[in-house]
């Protein structure tokens, strides 16, 4: 097992520089210009310097080389001087934005709390509903929590958020007036009142991204059991007499959660992307929220930075999930 995660961590290398590679070609070939947001009034030879200041006027090659040094050079070097107090990114050109002329890490470090208290709880909350869920409705399948649940699950996946967010705003908020119906950022947790606040105004962001999740993980659960149910396996340990807890919840329930593994750890990078329209609908200042306003300001460094961090969630988690296979499969070996 070491042998096969030191391997695929040493081919992720070249997978993630040819991944930044076709980010970096794909937005030069995205239309617009950062400079178009320039007031009229604003000189030509001004503006050429502006160009020259964000690297506009350098050639592909060249700019594709200094972000690739920044990412991963310059700015390690700055999280090293954070936590250690050292000083070797001094005087160091760093991944700037376009649009707020300020390092795009510092921005993602700020927005990436908020994402993580919704999206994250939402994960998590998803989680250990649907497990249970899927699990009960395979072992009693066709029956009448095996229908609620398919039809939960259904509406789940046809919905989509930006209904049933604005949904959730117009009966808890505006009819009910229990939850807020725009989540503040700015929100300190510093007694019991704020900590109550800051559930609240996380309940129905929470809620909305959960059902869809839910509805996800819940069908997968349900099929890998249903499958497992029906092997021989499953026949020889109940007629070894053992009890019917430990045929499911032992023996199948562990060979069923392999595929489902996948899909929850495949998902993990989604809560560091955020959830770009429900933040949108509760005006949540997440990551999600940021990459849309990167895309919309052209500002290619946010957008390059933001989808790069992305891909490395997801070739690392794709790691985690193969090593989690051998944990949960004794069969499966990478020798």
């Amino acid at each position: 097992m070491l042998t096969f995660t030191i391997r695929r961590l040493v081919l992720a290398i070249p997978t993630l520089l040819f991944i930044s590679l076709v980010i970096f070609l794909l937005l030069e070939l995205a239309p617009g210009d950062p400079m178009a947001q320039v007031p009229l009034t604003v000189p030509p030879e001004v503006k050429e310097k502006m160009r020259e200041a964000l690297g506009l006027g350098q050639p592909m090659h060249i700019r594709f080389w200094k972000w690739i040094v920044q990412f991963f050079w310059i700015e390690p070097q700055v999280l090293i001087d954070y936590y250690f107090g050292t000083s070797f990114s001094e005087g160091k050109l760093r991944v700037i934005s376009w649009q707020t002329r300020s390092p795009v890490m510092d921005i993602v470090v700020q927005r990436i709390p908020q994402t993580l208290w919704v999206v994250g709880t939402a994960y998590v909350v998803a989680i250990i509903i649907a497990l249970p869920i899927g699990i009960y409705s395979a072992y009693r399948q066709y029956s009448w929590f095996d229908q609620l649940g398919t039809f939960v699950s259904m509406v789940g996946f046809s919905v989509p958020p930006f209904f049933s967010g604005v949904l959730v705003i117009v009966i808890f908020s505006v009819q009910l007036g229990w939850f807020p119906s725009i989540y503040d950022t700015t929100h300190v947790v510093n007694s019991w009142d704020s900590f109550v606040y800051q559930l609240k105004q996380m309940i129905m962001p929470v809620m909305v991204l959960a059902l869809q999740i839910t509805a996800q993980l819940s069908r997968f659960m349900r099929a890998s059991m249903l499958d497992n149910l029906n092997q021989d396996y499953v026949r020889t340990a109940r007629a070894k007499g053992l009890s019917e807890y430990v045929v499911v919840m032992v023996h199948v329930l562990r060979n069923s959660m392999i595929p489902v593994v996948t899909v929850i750890a495949l998902g993990i990078p989604s809560i560091f992307g955020g959830a770009i329209i429900t933040e949108q609908v509760f005006k949540v200042n997440g990551i999600g929220q940021l990459l849309i306003g990167a895309l919309q300001a052209n500002d290619l460094p946010m957008v390059q930075t933001l989808t790069f961090i992305f891909a490395v969630l997801i070739v690392l988690f794709n790691l985690i999930a193969d090593v989690l296979y051998g944990i949960l499969d004794p069969r499966i070996r990478y020798d």
